[in-house]
């Protein structure tokens, strides 16, 4: 963690920030000390020559009882303000001195003058120097301290000496370093909270852009930018990265909604091909049989096999009855498969579904009537339901054409028995078909829904059955996502379905 804020922008912005405090302060006390000391004895030359010029001009005024006193006091001020001694004096008198305490006895001027005079001084002292006017560096013997003196002549014949203790200039070189010194630990402090808020609002716009680049990588577009009135860089690189996640947002959905399509596609293919394999199977293992049965009446009938009128009706009537159940097998093989692999729609709508059933029972009067089943239907008035009439008539059917085929005698008769009464789910009628025979075994309870599954081959055969039926309501039944089921019963085997019921 925290070598983590070490690395962070924050972090080497704030230190780069304080390092470059640091060195500005540095700065300014090596200019301190190199240039100061300079400028101040240029300052001084320049302050000593204006106070001579000016005393030069004046200097009429020592001379005069009435403006001595009032020129005297002026020198003095000049004196106190900038911190220097003026001596004037001529014909070994005194003039005007600034040094009260020092009043000189008779013979003293002399001494004076000497002890200005022979100073002691390097040449290298010399700060300015023209037409008899000197400004130099000199240490006094008296007292041992340095000074800058400027010793010159008036245009009157006065000796003007001018000096101030160089202790001074050191002394305010020291003061300046000592405050800058002072300041810059102040402009550090205060710079390094100022340079937190600063670093802070800088870098806290680009933590964002970071979190919010890191949430895109996840996938996830939802956080934006917030765009401010301003007109910075970063601030246009929000409204680039808003940009950039928009679009990215779109391609991706985009994306998305093609690998769907494509998906769809592909299960699509699969399931085509799927189909087709199975019907491919499912065409060929039951063709085998009628196939070979009309192969082998057409091969009769070619090589005359029966010379009689009769025979060859027979023979026709057999391979006309195959091509036919070929047809029908065919066909409900079709219509299986778009049920089970493709997306098939319902035209679903409102009719009688009484109706409907006296109709499928019509339509097999005369099976009943050969095979002398009796048939128990009580509805009268009618029952509207909601649904596609075609496919919930093939279900009806393939249920009534199962229990034609499956009835026996029980007792003194064959009874298919039709029932509606409300389904287990809310809304719904249950439709049931019962006929009399033997109970299906519970092996096989489950299985009959399979395509071409038969409990009895060769009576199912004889009767006409394809073993697609029951699996053709399996499927009708799963597309509307209703109940469907097989029920053995004390004297038979009952068959259901719901449907919903229209209110």
């Amino acid at each position: 963690m925290i070598n983590r804020i070490l690395k962070s922008v924050r972090a080497k912005l704030f230190v780069t920030l304080c390092i470059v405090v640091l060195m500005i302060i540095l700065f300014f006390i090596v200019i301190s000390n190199a240039v100061l000391e300079t400028y101040y004895y240029y300052s001084t030359n320049k302050m000593f020559l204006d106070t001579y010029s000016e005393i030069d001009l004046n200097v009429e005024k020592l001379n005069d009882d009435v403006q001595k006193e009032k020129y005297a006091f002026e020198l003095e001020k000049k004196s106190i303000n900038n911190n220097i001694e003026i001596i004037v004096i001529k014909d070994d008198d005194i003039l005007f001195t600034t040094n009260k305490n020092y009043i000189p006895e008779f013979g003293e001027i002399s001494e004076i003058q000497y002890n200005i005079e022979y100073s002691i001084f390097n040449k290298t002292d010399l700060l300015f120097s023209k037409d008899g006017l000197s400004v130099r560096k000199i240490i006094d013997k008296k007292d041992g301290i340095d000074y800058i003196l400027l010793k010159a002549k008036s245009n009157k014949g006065e000796m003007v000496y001018i000096r101030t203790p160089i202790t001074q200039i050191k002394r305010s070189v020291n003061v300046s370093n000592r405050v800058i010194a002072v300041m810059g630990a102040v402009v550090v402090v205060l710079g390094g909270f100022v340079i937190m808020i600063v670093t802070e609002k800088f870098t806290k716009p680009i933590e964002e852009l970071n979190e919010i680049a890191n949430e895109m990588s996840n996938l996830n577009f939802k956080r934006k930018y917030r765009i401010n009135d301003s007109e910075d860089e970063i601030n246009e690189l929000g409204k680039s990265i808003n940009t950039l996640s928009d679009k990215l947002e779109d391609t991706i959905e985009q994306l998305k909604v093609n690998n769907n399509e494509l998906e769809k596609d592909i299960e699509e293919k699969s399931k085509i091909d799927e189909m087709r394999r199975q019907f491919i199977s499912d065409v060929s293992h039951e063709l085998k049989t009628p196939i070979a049965l009309i192969q082998g009446y057409a091969e009769g009938l070619v090589e005359n096999v029966s010379s009689d009128e009769e025979s060859r009706k027979f023979y026709a009537e057999v391979i006309l009855d195959e091509s036919n159940k070929m047809d029908k097998l065919v066909k409900r093989l079709l219509e299986l498969m778009k049920l089970e692999y493709e997306d098939r729609k319902f035209n679903d709508s409102s009719f009688d579904i009484v109706e409907l059933i006296n109709s499928v029972i019509k339509n097999s009067q005369v099976v009943l009537k050969e095979q002398n089943i009796e048939i128990e239907f009580k509805e009268e008035e009618p029952i509207m339901v909601f649904a596609d009439d075609f496919y919930i008539e093939q279900v009806v059917s393939n249920y009534f054409t199962n229990a034609i085929k499956n009835v026996e005698k029980v007792g003194d008769k064959k009874l298919i028995k039709f029932t509606i009464k409300s389904g287990k789910e809310e809304g719904k009628l249950r439709i049931s078909v019962f006929n009399t025979g033997k109970n299906i075994d519970q092996e096989n309870l489950n299985r009959i829904w399979t395509r071409f599954y038969k409990v009895d081959e060769s009576r199912d055969r004889s009767k006409g059955g394809t073993g697609i039926g029951l699996a053709l309501v399996k499927a009708i039944m799963t597309k509307y996502n209703s109940k469907y089921g097989v029920i053995n019963k004390k004297d038979g085997v009952e068959f259901y379905f719901e449907v919903k019921k229209l209110n």
